[in-house]
């Protein structure tokens, strides 16, 4: 059931896994029903994937792109059949573990850079929402005992930036146990140095010690804990658009975040048996309010959630979705958002984008 594959997607982008979902768009004998097949891969199960036919080796090549790229991809076969690719990537999670002068910009500025900030401090004057305002979760609790409270996978990016050396350490040897997508500890050269050999003679490996960025951010001359806080996030944002640069490894192409409609795809979860539209976009060009993978949800009384950018960009493709709702199949529209309507509209975007409307 598609219900199941956005249940299942869901899953797998909690867990801090990418994954990419195709649809198989066909309007042949689609008369008042569903016209889409939904297959969820995630980056490892489509590792293991063996193409069977010349057109699954396409299906194959564009998803493995998406997901190197975050790009999503539409493909249109043939008049009747179309095959929509979307990656899927988990919200980037920034866990500081300290929420001392340097923690405070460091939460403000990762918000403002697209991730979800956690702050964890043992003191209740500095562990409190009104020290920081713009996180997400803010955990008073002892450094020994935090862990239980967060989910370290891949989506986690973790700063180490606590009162003390012996809480430092501490940090970095409960992190080290869970693959994450950073982490990286604050202090001088030569502190910095007598961690990495006391968790050397711990028996941690050189590669796990490798990865701790340490000192922590880019090099700029930074000084105030402001210009601290600024390289940090930096660093940060290398590592989510390009990853570990400095791993032989890794894929160094530069990846896009594509739109996550969370209230749209818990609602694409329930099991219902109302007939409705789905609105994804599936390009944009020129000044659009809202980019590819953007989804909004029609129903046949009226009920809408979610939005590709309100106005002039979605009436008439709302007035489609009914007519998708009332017939099966799907269709594709274009909306030109540079033109008299969208002016009088009073819209400041000069741009056009294509949505693809699915009967679900």
């Amino acid at each position: 059931m598609n219900v199941d594959s956005y249940k299942n997607l869901l899953d797998e982008v909690a867990a801090g896994n990418n994954a990419v979902m195709i649809t198989i768009l066909d309007n042949k004998n689609c008369d008042h029903k569903p016209c889409q097949n939904k297959t969820l891969f995630t980056e490892e199960s489509l590792n293991a994937y063996k193409p069977i036919s010349d057109l699954n080796e396409v299906l194959y090549k564009k998803a493995k792109y998406a997901l190197e790229t975050g790009n999503l991809e539409f493909i249109k076969a043939a008049e009747n059949e179309s095959y929509l690719i979307e990656p899927y990537f988990p919200e980037p999670r920034l866990i500081i573990l300290g929420g001392g002068h340097i923690a405070k910009p460091l939460a403000e500025f990762g918000s403002k850079a697209g991730f979800s900030v956690t702050i964890i401090d043992d003191r209740p004057s500095f562990a409190n929402a009104e020290r920081f305002p713009t996180a997400q979760k803010v955990i008073c609790e002892s450094f020994d005992n935090c862990f239980d409270f967060i989910n370290l996978n891949k989506s986690a990016y973790v700063v180490i930036v606590t009162r003390g050396h012996r809480h430092d350490i501490d940090c970095l040897r409960q992190v080290l146990e869970h693959n994450i997508a950073y982490v990286g500890m604050i202090g001088s050269k030569r502190r910095v140095k007598s961690v990495m050999e006391q968790m050397a003679r711990e028996g941690y490996s050189k590669e796990k010690i490798n990865n701790v960025n340490a000192p922590i951010g880019l090099e700029i001359g930074a000084v105030t804990p402001d210009e601290i806080a600024f390289s940090i996030i930096s660093q940060l944002i290398k590592y989510r658009r390009l990853g570990d640069i400095t791993s032989v490894s890794t894929n160094h192409t530069k990846k896009n975040w594509p739109e996550f409609d969370p209230d749209v795809l818990n609602d694409l979860c329930k099991d219902e048996n109302s007939p409705k539209a789905i609105i994804t976009i599936v390009s944009t060009k020129g000044s659009v309010p809202r980019k590819e993978g953007a989804k909004m949800i029609v129903w046949p009384y009226g009920k809408i959630l979610g939005s590709i950018g309100g106005g002039c960009s979605e009436g008439e493709v709302i007035n489609t979705a009914r007519d998708v709702i009332r017939n099966g199949g799907y269709q594709i529209q274009s909306i030109d958002m540079t033109g008299s309507i969208a002016e009088d509209e009073g819209m400041v975007c000069g741009g056009i984008m294509d949505v693809i409307i699915e009967y679900f």
